[in-house]
């Protein structure tokens, strides 16, 4: 449409008017949410759907005083610099695996619980957010029991959150959570999480169990006496669901000697982490880390004495 000069000057008239206006309105508005779009990131391996559901992180201040035990303070703060990192906190990351068989709808881990940290706890709305319903979870596996990884099988109130969802739990990890042995104040933590659950509805396992055709456990001891890892395979394409054989990539892919604060057999923990690595770079195995940035999916390359991880490409469709 021609544009009059009436026209023209009636807009140039009104322009100071709508000005004036912006302020007020942008006044009015809420201000934007500090946070990302929904943490949730989607693959097949073979004909299953796997679902990758981030539950948010953890910042750890100072990580190069008391997070790893067997390196100096210099040579955490090199390696955190060295790939670009702050050297005066470390973001934890914690990602759940869910898969769908078509038959099962299984969870490995429940996370945190939203009950570790503030910026911790996004699962929920992940999980609404990727059309995953608590209730249709048939299986829930666990790699281990600290609290970052059970604590999401309650609620604050600590009533079930899976109302029918099998537990399954390697028989080792089970074994040393609920006898004496254990330290007092995590073992309550843990039976408090599983006691929300009927006892009929938990079943203990061996760590290299078979718990459905094209899922089997792997043994991986050492950050806990139990520690499981899973291996997904279907259609000749496998991924292995890590647990915490790591934590962040800068401390112990690349450094696989370093001891974290939270391994409870450190020596132990490395020969498996070692072994499992080898395996898997040998194998170009796809990994899944619990700890590791979302969405936490790569490969593990040998590079001198350690590992480099080469993360999956991201794409916008599975």
């Amino acid at each position: 449409m021609p544009i009059s000069r009436r026209r023209a000057l009636g807009t140039a008239l009104a322009a100071p008017a709508l000005l004036a206006a912006a302020p007020a309105l942008a006044q009015g508005q809420a201000a934007p949410a500090l946070r990302q779009a929904p943490g949730f990131y989607r693959l097949k391996v073979g004909a299953f759907e796997v679902t990758v559901v981030n539950d948010g992180y953890n910042r750890r201040p100072n990580p190069a005083e008391g997070f790893v035990r067997n390196a100096d303070a210099a040579a955490v703060r090199a390696a955190l610099a060295a790939d670009m990192l702050p050297t005066d906190h470390l973001d934890i990351t914690f990602n759940i695996t869910v898969v769908n068989t078509g038959t099962d709808l299984i969870l490995f881990d429940t996370g945190t619980g939203g009950l570790l940290a503030p910026t911790a706890g996004t699962m929920w709305d992940n999980m609404a957010a990727a059309g995953i319903d608590p209730a249709r979870v048939s299986k829930i596996l666990f790699t281990h029991f600290h609290g970052d990884h059970v604590s999401g099988l309650v609620s604050r109130e600590g009533q079930a959150r899976f109302p029918n969802a099998e537990l399954i739990v390697p028989e080792a990890e089970w074994t040393f959570w609920m006898s004496e042995r254990a330290p007092q104040q995590p073992a309550g933590m843990v039976k408090s999480r599983f006691g929300a659950y009927p006892a009929e509805r938990i079943r203990r396992i061996a760590s290299n169990a078979e718990i459905v055709t094209g899922i089997t456990g792997l043994p991986t001891h050492g950050h806990t006496p139990g520690h499981t890892s899973y291996v997904i395979a279907n259609g000749g394409a496998s991924l292995l669901v890590l647990g915490d054989v790591t934590n962040h990539p800068t401390i112990n892919v690349k450094n696989p000697g370093w001891h974290i604060v939270f391994d409870m057999a450190p020596q132990a923990a490395e020969a498996t982490r070692r072994a499992l690595f080898d395996r898997a770079a040998a194998d170009r195995t796809m990994i899944i880390g619990y700890h590791w940035p979302f969405p936490a999916l790569g490969y593990v390359r040998r590079s001198g004495t350690g590992y480099d991880l080469i993360p999956v490409p991201w794409t916008s469709a599975i």
